[in-house]
């Protein structure tokens, strides 16, 4: 039985295939998965998961170098932007950049997998990239 938070078996076998500069998508429900990006679907019933639950347990096993996220989400302020507020002081998300939403849609191309949460609150995404531990 594994050690860490995280139990989804798609979730973690995907952080474990991540090199150096991969990214990692976890998105609300609506954000859309582009074709051929791997879609790795938490979703049960609005707001559950959360995106902030879910992005706890993806830190629990994936090293970040950096992270992106759309502008729009200052401006919307959802819940879930005092949590990565919060991951960003204490360094846990590693650098940040910023970029529209539409731009933000379309690194989602580059992305190894889109993790869908139940969070329906509008731009409560980010794009994790992947650092090394050593």
């Amino acid at each position: 039985m594994k050690k860490t938070a995280l139990l989804n078996i798609a979730l973690s076998r995907t952080i474990a295939g991540l090199g150096h500069g991969d990214i990692l998508v976890i998105g609300d429900a609506g954000l859309p998965v582009p074709a051929g990006v791997e879609l790795i679907d938490l979703a049960l019933t609005p707001g559950i998961p959360t995106f902030a639950s879910v992005l706890r347990a993806v830190l629990s096993e994936m090293q970040v170098e950096h992270h992106v996220l759309a502008e729009e989400v200052f401006q919307a302020a959802p819940p879930a932007l005092a949590d990565l507020e919060q991951l960003h002081a204490r360094g846990e998300l590693g650098q940040r950049g910023v970029m529209s939403h539409a731009d933000f849609k379309g690194l989602c191309r580059q992305a190894r997998a889109v993790v869908r949460t139940g969070e329906c609150r509008p731009y409560s995404n980010i794009a994790l990239v992947a650092g090394v531990t050593f």
